[in-house]
């Protein structure tokens, strides 16, 4: 719908919402979302959950640097990586709604569930940390969703396999971006260096939980719909492996980061720094479910 100026989109008879997404019509409008044959529905949700919630909450993270990156076209660009991701939410988000029957909405998924129903995993959540942590984390990030979406582009579900398509695109650049910054930084000065290296120290111990199969994800493989996250583990490495010989870097000999008998973000635990991300993400939409804008 289009208005002749900015204020007839406020008033109530035209039912827009708040920026946090209500006003928009459903991403999977006219799209047939029935599950395929022999795919548990619940499951395949499950699954939309975990890529979802990944995306959402590192699209918020890169939030949190617009206004602080070292240059103007940074903050464009790491503003629109996070766009990307948010769209990539979105649609996961109405994929699960729509895979187990129980009508949620993206916003419901975003907005009103408790920090234990989020799936995503660990290394998104964590607090920001400095340009250099920025970096290693969006390469590292990138390097395993790329890998996953590339696979899951021959999805049986022909809605995930057309998410998937799209986001190999969009990631393709997010890769390319973080491993351009991680070869300035790490084959730049000593400063710049030591940062990179710090940056991915702090990071590098959540890298093994990426790899780390849950059964719903083992689950969803096996009927082909899904793909279990160690299949993408040599092209991961492959792909790090060349970025830090070019930053004359190498992976850190560090301890990985453990769950609780073994459970980790993919099961609902998470860190501390996940309250206090969702307290700031659903603040508003919490404050006035109902309001109008």
């Amino acid at each position: 719908m289009f208005f002749d100026n900015a204020y007839e989109a406020m008033t109530e008879e035209n039912d827009s919402r708040w920026a946090f997404g209500t006003g928009f019509d459903d991403p999977l409008s006219g799209v047939d979302t029935s599950v395929p044959s022999g795919v548990d529905g619940a499951d395949l949700a499950a699954y939309c959950l975990m890529l979802g919630d990944d995306a959402l909450v590192m699209s918020h993270r890169l939030q949190e640097w617009c206004t602080n990156a070292p240059e103007l076209e940074d903050e464009v660009a790491i503003a629109n990586i996070g766009l990307d991701l948010l769209g990539q939410a979105r649609l996961l988000l109405a994929r699960a709604g729509k895979a187990d029957g129980s009508g949620h909405t993206e916003d419901h998924y975003a907005y009103f569930r408790a920090e234990h129903e989020f799936r995503n995993v660990r290394l998104v959540e964590m607090p920001r940390g400095d340009f250099g942590e920025l970096i290693a984390r969006l390469l590292v990030f990138s390097a395993w969703r790329l890998a996953l979406l590339t696979r899951l582009a021959d999805s049986r579900d022909p809605v995930l396999a057309a998410i998937a398509d799209k986001g190999v695109k969009e990631v393709t650049y997010h890769r390319d971006y973080a491993a351009q910054w991680a070869v300035r930084l790490g084959d730049g000065t000593a400063y710049s260096h030591e940062r990179m290296r710090a940056g991915l120290a702090a990071v590098w111990p959540l890298v093994g939980e990426l790899f780390t199969v849950h059964e719903v994800e083992a689950r969803v493989a096996e009927a082909g719909v899904g793909v279990e996250p160690s299949a993408a583990r040599e092209e991961f490495d492959g792909v790090l492996g060349q970025v830090l010989h070019a930053a004359t870097m190498t992976v850190p000999e560090v301890a990985a980061r453990a769950g609780v008998s073994g459970r980790m973000g993919r099961h609902g635990l998470h860190t501390e720094a996940m309250g206090f991300l969702l307290a700031e993400l659903q603040s508003v939409a919490r404050a006035h479910p109902d309001a109008t804008w």
